[in-house]
């Protein structure tokens, strides 16, 4: 099969790949220990909130199987409304790594424009944890969230959910596995550059091999960590790997985004279709010469900077009274 060529990177983004770890690149399994490691130092959230009014506390969860998982929960200090809007987040990192704590930026953001109520959640990660410990451990502290509006101080009714990477790929899990479930839907669902598909076979995928932030190796080897042998057979369910549901309706609406020239493009423009045939509402960005995480790896360049604006203009349109 003839590779299709990849389409150019950024000319702003693409000096910071030469500063990229090899294996965020190209993660092969053995890597996993060295990625894991690197992608649970984010800043710490005392750093993050730099004395601004948000106050952080930690709760133990019951996670599937009824192993312990930690939800974390940022307020403004003094907060008292119980009209505020909620906001649950998953973290990236392939199935394999990355911290709840990667999500503080911004969760306090958000809290301290919106008054929201935000929470993150710290999934158990495969290979150790294989499917479904890490969608059904989100799900889990969705439920555990929202039963909590009252003492929280959030309206269960206005509950963005959302995720990075391989945490919009469980965002969109959770968000089907409550809709079948007649579980806490949410209102909203934001999907950033979301790892959805694990099959690999789209043209994208095979477009960034090599390349890139998250090539098709490490695609590979997210999916496979987390599935085994069943990745790319039919025994794969809809909630692990949201592209293969072949209905997407009834899902609260959803604003997916991607870069051009990374393996998750053609499996976020599929989703917003499958959502636009369904019936329901999405908003799709792919944006120019973007790999994968660009807006956080190269954040001044312009189309970072686009692309959080846009992303912004919309959370700001759900969250904002």
């Amino acid at each position: 099969m003839t590779v299709p060529a990849r389409p150019p990177f950024d000319a702003e983004l693409e000096p910071a790949l030469d500063a990229a770890p090899g294996f965020f690149t190209t993660l092969e399994p053995a890597a996993i220990p060295e990625f894991r490691a690197a992608t649970a130092r984010p800043p710490s959230v005392e750093d993050v909130i730099a004395g601004r009014p948000v106050e952080v506390t930690d709760h133990a969860v019951a996670g599937h199987g009824g192993g312990e998982i930690i939800v974390s929960v940022l307020r403004r200090i003094g907060h008292e409304s119980a009209a505020s809007p909620g906001v649950y987040l998953m973290h990236g990192g392939g199935m394999v790594g990355g911290s709840r704590w990667a999500l503080a930026p911004m969760l306090v953001e958000w809290v301290l424009e919106y008054d929201a109520v935000a929470a993150a959640v710290e999934y158990r990660l495969a290979p150790a944890f294989p499917d479904p410990v890490p969608v059904e451990d989100c799900y889990a502290g969705l439920e555990w969230f929202t039963s909590r509006a009252e003492e929280l101080g959030f309206d269960p009714r206005r509950v963005l959910v959302g995720g990075q990477s391989a945490g919009g790929g469980l965002s969109a899990g959770v968000t089907l596995l409550a809709r079948d479930r007649g579980g806490p839907m949410p209102a909203a669902l934001l999907l950033m550059w979301p790892m959805l598909d694990d099959r690999n076979e789209t043209v994208s995928a095979r477009q960034v091999d090599g390349v890139g932030i998250w090539d098709r190796t490490s695609n590979e080897t997210g999916w496979t960590a987390l599935l085994g042998d069943r990745r790319g057979t039919a025994d794969v369910s809809i909630y692990a790997a949201p592209a293969r549901a072949t209905d997407l309706s009834g899902l609260p609406p959803a604003y997916i985004e991607a870069g051009s020239a990374e393996v998750f493009r053609d499996e976020a423009v599929a989703f917003a279709s499958g959502i636009w045939e369904a019936g329901g509402s999405a908003e799709l960005h792919v944006w120019a010469g973007g790999f994968h995480g660009f807006q956080t790896i190269v954040p001044t360049a312009a189309v970072s900077r686009a692309a959080v604006q846009t992303r912004e203009a919309w959370v700001r349109r759900l969250l904002a009274d």
